[in-house]
């Protein structure tokens, strides 16, 4: 009966251990898809942040150029 009872445990301890494993490693396999996806999100908003600047300076020439319009609107009056 004790023999029965130890087997039965180590049996319960190996396959406890196997899905441990397991499960770490699918853990494991899902961080690094997440990184992957955050990776590539980094990269998006550095490219949107780039974009974004080019346009406020594209603005800021637009702006300088409508006071000059209207500079010489005004010196023609």
């Amino acid at each position: 009966m004790t023999g029965a009872v130890i087997a039965v445990a180590v049996v319960l301890i190996v396959v406890g251990g196997i899905t441990a494993s397991v499960v770490a490693y699918f853990r494991l396999q899902r961080h690094r898809a997440d990184a992957v996806a955050m990776a590539s999100y980094r990269k998006l908003a550095e490219e949107a942040v780039a974009q974004q600047e080019s346009l406020r300076s594209q603005l800021a020439e637009l702006g300088d150029r409508v006071k000059a319009v209207e500079a010489l609107l005004r010196s023609v009056d």
